[in-house]
């Protein structure tokens, strides 16, 4: 009895130590001004709230600037925050600051896009799948033969993911002609626009865009329907509120989005940030998130967004 009762105390013991409160988060992403990284600060607070109600969650924008979102990781280590949920603003460049937290002890995750510097685990959307999702389907409805422009975005594995994506299955077609694959739009809808704008210049025939997000796809259909144009067509990837409207337009030139689902991907991400935080290993490295392809076609039996 007394050697069972000394057993039982220490495996009292030992999970009571292995026990560490989840005190305060910090997390830095691309833009709070998207709707899908908006979703991705409430599924990470929600999902630290339910290891600790009292948790405190400082969300940050980057505005994709390495030098500002370096120096809120540097906040983040002086505050002593317990984690950090990483959506880098560049996947190489924040290197240093990911070592620089994870020598002070900090669990820090990437969300979305991955991050050097020895994260201790990446969640995000399956992005490759996504841009051959998206390739797929403008090769599809071209028949295998049209001019086709890449609307670009940040330098985020990500981004580079949906693209090289894209251009595996626009490959496996010869008669589908790449005219433009290099341009920035800056994931935004203001840079999809400006970018859409002098592609129609420079190109007087395109047939279908593909723009690595659903902000910069937006941004392309107003500048092509803002140029008269008909007979293209602008596939995106996220599967926000804003593409389910495009999708629902008549007027709009938006055919389908590769939906995602931030809310979830932040969840996943605090869920194993707290894992290590206790001392467990990720089974996985990187967790990915399958997407689905939505389109005029499935639009309204897509229920959109986790939250």
């Amino acid at each position: 009895m007394r050697l069972f009762l000394i057993f039982a105390m220490g495996v009292a013991a030992h999970a009571l130590a292995a026990e560490k409160e989840l005190k305060s988060v910090g997390l830095t992403v691309g833009d709070l001004g998207n709707p899908f990284f908006v979703q991705i600060a409430h599924g990470a607070a929600a999902q630290a709230k339910i290891y600790n109600p009292n948790v405190k969650v400082t969300s940050l924008s980057s505005n994709y600037d390495v030098k500002n979102q370096a120096s809120q990781i540097k906040d983040f280590i002086s505050s002593g925050v317990d984690m950090i949920i990483l959506g880098a603003a560049n996947s190489k460049a924040v290197a240093s600051s990911v070592k620089q937290a994870k020598a002070r002890g900090i669990v820090v995750v990437a969300v979305d896009v991955g991050a050097a510097g020895g994260v201790d685990a990446t969640v995000m959307s399956d992005n490759r799948q996504a841009g051959e999702q998206a390739g797929q389907y403008i090769v599809d409805n071209l028949h295998g033969k049209g001019q086709v422009v890449i609307v670009n975005g940040q330098p985020v594995t990500s981004v580079q993911d949906r693209v090289a994506g894209a251009l595996s299955v626009f490959k496996k077609y010869p008669d589908i002609k790449i005219l433009s694959q290099n341009q920035n739009a800056q994931g935004t809808s203001e840079g999809g626009q400006r970018m859409m704008a002098d592609l129609l210049i420079s190109y007087r025939h395109v047939d279908a865009v593909f723009a690595v997000n659903d902000p910069s796809a937006i941004g392309c259909d107003l500048a092509a329907q803002k140029a008269g144009q008909t007979g293209l067509f602008v596939v995106g990837v996220d599967g926000s509120p804003e593409a389910v409207e495009a999708l629902k337009s008549k007027q709009s030139l938006f055919a389908a989005t590769s939906a995602q689902d931030p809310y979830l991907m932040a969840q996943k991400a605090v869920e194993a940030g707290y894992d290590v935080l206790q001392g467990k290993k990720p089974e996985q490295e990187t967790i990915l998130i399958p997407v689905k392809l939505i389109t005029r076609d499935n639009v309204s039996d897509y229920t959109g967004w986790t939250r």
